[in-house]
């Protein structure tokens, strides 16, 4: 088999081409997963910050009964 049939079978030959697509999702979503968790993220530290200073609130109120 001559080089040149070689090279033309491989630049035919689309096995990898699934591979590639389904790399290229998942990066994808692991991406989109990334920036909802920075997202969601922050505004889950000020509202635990603020559960916690409430709660801090009521239990100082209960500690002069």
């Amino acid at each position: 088999m001559k080089i040149s049939n070689l090279f033309k079978a491989f630049k035919k030959d689309e096995s990898g081409a699934v591979t590639v697509d389904w790399v290229v999702l998942t990066a994808a979503i692991v991406g989109l997963g990334m920036v909802v968790m920075v997202s969601v993220g922050h505004g889950i530290t000020g509202l635990g910050d603020a559960i916690v200073t409430d709660l801090g609130s009521r239990s100082s109120g209960y500690e002069n009964q």
